[in-house]
């Protein structure tokens, strides 16, 4: 089991500033603010567009022709992302990716979306349980659901996995990622399971996820409760660029992302009984995060730069 300590001995590899030195070789920025300003000018005509969608709302088409492609320039020249272990995702069927959370606002689902979209043979979508907050803002929340996101809970996340979807869920919550930098890829606790009992009742395969680089990109030396408070959010962060550089301060910083997705915990042979045993829900949701957090400190120590 990975202690704390260990993981931030890792996590600061890279040294104390690395996280707000700029990168030596050169970043291709215009492409990532041409992304931006794409994406502004699709909101529009995404939310207003007809196509076809499931029950929940997903429209493949609007995601495959105009959602992926406007992040994929963030993907593959702003944060350079690599991918290992795509064959622990199943080429069809139901499977449950677990990933630890970071980053102050969600950029690493999005990330996640995209690599599993463009890097595995299948090309599959993922279906990201999402926090109610997203679903309060009407456009944001239209954009989400033609992406495929879907609120979490534990019949939505049941009626995909019996249909045979991929499902993406951040256990960790707000407290991943809303945590402050000094306890970067120090995993947080991971509520009561209840993941794992849909697995269990489904018979997923629960496939453990690091992401390394998300906790780079805004990081989070304060949190302004009482404009949290006034907005109505989880935590409102204070980062070495935002609120002072205003607008500017939420570009992200450019760190250079890996994904690995490993080897799956399968549940099958538990029974869909298990899914009401405490005991072994709570062991597999720890077995689940150890692995996670195992894999996040090896990855951490190969790294060699935040931004190279």
């Amino acid at each position: 089991m990975v202690t704390p300590s260990q993981a931030a001995r890792a996590a600061g590899n890279t040294g104390p500033r690395a996280a707000t030195t700029a990168p030596s070789q050169h970043i291709p920025r215009r492409e990532s603010e041409d992304s931006l300003q794409h994406l502004l000018q699709v909101l529009q005509s995404a939310v207003l567009s007809s196509g076809s969608t499931d029950d929940f709302g997903f429209d493949a088409g609007l995601t495959d022709g105009v959602l992926v492609p406007v992040l994929r320039p963030l993907y593959r020249s702003w944060f350079r992302v690599t991918t290992t272990g795509l064959g622990n995702i199943p080429e069809s069927g139901p499977g449950l990716v677990v990933a630890n959370h970071a980053g102050a606002i969600a950029v690493d689902a999005l990330m996640t979306q995209v690599a599993i979209h463009d890097e595995h043979p299948s090309h599959r979508h993922l279906r990201s349980l999402t926090a109610d907050l997203v679903f309060r803002l009407p456009l944001l929340k239209e954009l989400a659901v033609r992406a495929g996101m879907v609120r979490a809970s534990v019949p939505n996340a049941e009626r995909l996995l019996e249909r045979g979807e991929l499902v993406g869920v951040w256990p960790e919550g707000f407290k991943g990622i809303g945590k402050p930098f000094n306890k970067r890829y120090q995993l947080q606790r991971f509520g009561r399971g209840g993941f794992v009992a849909v697995a269990l009742r489904t018979g997923t395969p629960l496939i453990p996820t690091a992401i390394v680089g998300s906790e780079e990109i805004y990081p989070i030396i304060g949190d302004a409760k009482w404009l949290a408070r006034i907005f109505d959010l989880p935590y409102f962060p204070i980062t070495p660029t935002f609120p002072m550089l205003g607008p500017m301060g939420m570009i992200p910083l450019p760190s250079k992302w890996a994904i690995e997705f490993g080897e799956p915990i399968e549940t099958a042979g538990y029974g869909r009984r298990a899914a009401e045993d405490p005991e072994v829900v709570f062991a597999l949701a720890d077995q689940v995060r150890d692995r996670i957090q195992q894999m996040l400190v090896t990855m951490l120590m190969q790294r060699t730069s935040v931004f190279a």
